[in-house]
């Protein structure tokens, strides 16, 4: 028995919107990384992109649970001595609410060649509105 592997015509990428507005930032996350990868569909394969293209509305209306408010810190640095910058959570969902979630969605995904290409299909909006209505995106539940 041969081993099936989808050819490039066999994967068809549908377009879903998701809205964050209530939603817990880690478990949102989990969702829009299976979308992404394509772990919901019969065709999956570990080394082709095979997943959706996935749009999150409402971004600044999520939730998070426990003190991660004021206890969660992402950390970024300047490859300079001394260039550790820390930012809390509450501090990155008043300035920027997409990167939080944008953030949480890059760690499920693998990392190198075929996570860069996945990750390329998240967009995320601040507020309820997307510049893609031309894709005729579809509501997805959860």
């Amino acid at each position: 028995m041969k081993t099936f592997v989808p050819k490039k015509d066999d994967i068809e990428k549908k377009w879903w919107v998701i809205d964050a507005e209530g939603k817990i930032l880690g478990r949102l996350a989990t969702q829009v990384a299976i979308l992404l990868r394509g772990k919901n569909k019969p065709i999956f394969s570990t080394f082709l992109d095979t997943g959706d293209f996935v749009i999150v509305i409402n971004a600044e209306k999520i939730s998070v649970t426990g003190r991660k408010l004021a206890k969660k810190e992402y950390y970024s640095h300047s490859q300079y001595p001394g260039g550790l910058k820390t930012e809390i959570l509450e501090g990155l969902l008043a300035r920027k609410p997409e990167e939080a979630i944008k953030r949480a969605v890059w760690g499920m995904i693998p990392k190198g060649p075929l996570g860069r290409s996945v990750y390329k299909k998240l967009k995320v909006y601040r507020g309820p509105a997307h510049p893609h209505e031309a894709q005729s995106p579809q509501e997805y539940k959860f």
